[in-house]
């Protein structure tokens, strides 16, 4: 039997701080749970800030296989908020598939996600281990909000989805560690392996032309029809939407399709007039501007000297203040829309983010028997495919708004 349910790695870091908060506020009574990372000193400060002394400080330094080792075959679970996942990541998973712990993790590094579908989804699989990455605000509320409107359609409407779309709109400040993460795939050259719009879709899955070219990435802002508004690209659309293809794929090979030629996109929202088509047009070039920037080495060093650092982020305020508003929009074979709405009061990289991995560690370490598959599924999987329905009812207890079915879905930070 291990000694803990849950082990939070990485608790030393602004994200990870947080973690500790969360659970000290919600771990129900009972559970065993730890903090890790690779400075002793900044899990005790983090431990006293979030008055819970009494949880043991575990040392785990990625640098040191067999540190992290000893952590992870401790534990039930792991949650790790310790990235750039491509520098340090790596050796957690290892771990964790061989001693059989279940993983999350709240990265946004698609193409890492690819190498550890290629080095570690079978093994885990035979063995029932889940590993689930992109946790947090990348990417649950678009794939589990893209789940829950496909299996409406099937339950409630007795028919299958041909396409989901999501819109969102949000506000909230950057991350260090975020950032730190753009800056790692940039210089290792991952960050070209995104052009693959089926990026993460399990080995030898197969797509007809129309599949691909309905799945294209948004390159520039548009008149979207289904909300009669504009939209722009959405910087974290090109990781969300290869997530959410490979959840439609999986299901696709355990006889759980979402429907036939499934298609998802996705899109930041504006307004319906002018105003709304400038705003989407200047933050596209915001975007475009920034990350042609950040691709050269000297300009990045300087934006890197003037951006948060990692381990630093938003000020209390700021993540306060944040939300975010998912809208969906699902198409179904029958010609109906459904609509649907994920909506978060809170920085959505932090505040967010926290929320929904400390409930994915704990849908595995509370739920296990109730998630899809039964609990001997494991594998590289994603939120949708791992936790489905059984994350959705914890977030709505935990306070997130998620609404699914034929009424209208409205934007907004309310």
């Amino acid at each position: 039997m291990a000694d803990y349910d849950v082990v939070l790695h990485g608790a030393g870091g602004f994200t990870g701080r947080q973690t500790v908060e969360y659970f000290a506020r919600h771990a129900p009574p009972g559970l065993r749970w730890a903090v890790a990372g690779s400075n002793r000193a900044r899990l005790e400060s983090a431990l006293a800030a979030a008055a819970a002394p009494h949880v043991d400080a575990l040392v785990a330094d990625s640098r040191d296989q067999a540190s992290v080792d000893a952590v992870v075959r401790r534990a039930r679970v792991l949650l790790s908020t310790a990235g750039p996942f491509a520098r340090w990541g790596t050796p957690v998973v290892d771990a964790c598939v061989r001693f059989g712990t279940h993983h999350v993790n709240i990265t946004g590094e698609a193409p890492w996600v690819r190498d550890l579908v290629a080095r570690y989804h079978d093994r885990a699989a035979a063995d029932g281990t889940r590993i689930v990455p992109c946790c947090g605000f990348d990417s649950v509320p678009s794939d589990l909000g893209a789940f829950l409107v496909a299996r409406h359609a099937q339950r409630a409407l007795g028919t299958s989805c041909t396409e989901v779309r999501a819109y969102v709109r949000l506000k909230g400040g950057l991350n260090g560690g975020t950032l730190a993460s753009l800056y790692q795939m940039i210089e290792s050259g991952s960050w070209r392996a995104m052009r693959d719009r089926f990026l993460l879709d399990p080995p030898g899955t197969d797509h007809d032309r129309g599949i691909v070219r309905r799945s294209r990435d948004l390159a520039h802002p548009e008149r979207d029809e289904l909300i009669d508004a504009w939209v722009a690209p959405f910087v974290m659309a090109a990781v969300n939407t290869r997530v959410v293809r490979r959840s439609a794929a999986l299901f696709a090979q355990w006889d759980e399709p979402y429907g036939d030629a499934f298609v998802y996109r996705e899109a930041q929202r504006f307004g319906r007039g002018t105003g709304g088509r400038v705003g989407a047009w200047l933050l596209t070039a915001t975007l475009g501007a920034f990350l042609g920037v950040v691709r050269m080495r000297p300009a990045r060093a300087l934006v890197a000297s003037l951006l948060p650092k990692p381990g630093s982020g938003p000020s209390e305020r700021t993540m306060n203040e944040g939300w975010f508003t998912c809208e969906l929009v699902g198409l179904t074979e029958d010609g109906r829309r459904l609509r649907g709405t994920i909506r978060h009061r809170g920085d959505p990289g932090n505040r967010a983010t926290v929320r929904f991995v400390c409930e994915s560690a704990l849908a595995l370490a509370l739920d296990l028997e109730r998630l899809p598959g039964g609990p001997t599924r494991g594998g590289v999987l994603t939120p949708a495919t791992a936790f489905g329905d059984v994350l959705a009812d914890r977030l709505r207890a935990a306070g997130v708004e998620i609404r699914i079915g034929d009424q209208a879905a409205s934007g907004g930070k309310s």
